[in-house]
């Protein structure tokens, strides 16, 4: 008697990963992998490649951060080949000697195909820390712009109000070096809170231009030292504004991405 014929197994689907991760931007030169220079998106792909042993990964994120930028929620997604559960999957990224201790996933699961963690997103949230006071301590310089001189912080509440609703935002934008649809966006809220030394700045939107957080906290800051009015936000707000010496960047150390937001909860499916 012949014994059964079985069946060769089906060949393993990409499946579609969701994957929350927080970084100190330091030591990068931002998120997108550019040649010769050290990039949060390139060592993410590396370390996933040889954990799924494949040649390579490509990863997608909600947003690019540029040279020195952190952040505690930044969202990409990706498609692997592989039987690990989402569990296995952060657990092994996080393990020691992989990623570098300055990058740590913190959550994974597995998500529709429709899923894309930049055309998805909805609202997302950067915080920016500044350090205002003559003496900057150690453990802080390098999350925290240094401002020496003291800040006005009505006055920069009082300018910030002038974002919120959807404007033209060319002024407080810098050039990507590629094509952009628009420069009109919405912001939902914009808030300013001091604690001691410590001032954050959290601000909402639909979505953010080019260093254009950067540029509206480096705006304020010329607002809460005197060197602007409030009232002239209105008119950096009108349309095709271009940008002007009057709206610095503020530096790259303060910020982080600090949260994303997506339209609907995220389709999972049975891990293996």
């Amino acid at each position: 008697m012949k014994p059964p014929l079985h069946s060769a197994p089906s060949p393993l689907k990409p499946r579609r990963f969701r994957m929350v991760c927080a970084y100190d931007g330091t030591h990068y030169f931002g998120w997108q992998t550019q040649p010769g220079y050290a990039s949060l998106q390139e060592t993410i792909e590396t370390v996933l490649a040889g954990i799924v042993k494949t040649n390579a990964v490509e990863i997608h994120a909600s947003g690019r951060t540029d040279h020195g930028v952190h952040a505690k929620g930044q969202v990409f997604h990706c498609d692997l080949i592989t039987r690990m559960s989402t569990h296995s999957l952060k657990m092994a990224l996080n393990a020691h000697g992989r990623l570098p201790q300055d990058i740590r996933i913190l959550s994974c699961r597995e998500v529709s195909p429709a899923f894309h963690a930049r055309f998805s997103a909805i609202r997302k949230e950067y915080r920016y820390y500044v350090w205002n006071t003559r003496l900057m301590p150690p453990t802080k310089r390098l999350y925290h712009a240094h401002i020496v001189k003291p800040l006005n912080l009505e006055a920069m509440q009082h300018a910030a109000a002038h974002f919120i609703g959807e404007h033209d935002f060319a002024a407080f934008s810098a050039n990507p070096n590629r094509p952009i649809e628009s420069t009109v966006r919405t912001i939902y809220s914009f808030q300013i809170s001091k604690c001691g030394s410590q001032l954050c700045f959290r601000v909402q939107g639909n979505g953010f231009l080019y260093k254009m957080v950067r540029s509206l906290v480096g705006f304020l800051l010329r607002v809460g030292s005197g060197q602007e009015t409030p009232e002239q936000v209105l008119t950096l707000l009108t349309p095709g504004t271009p940008r002007t010496a009057r709206v610095p960047s503020a530096p790259a150390c303060g910020l982080f991405l600090w949260h994303v937001w997506y339209a609907a909860p995220l389709q999972r499916k049975n891990n293996p």
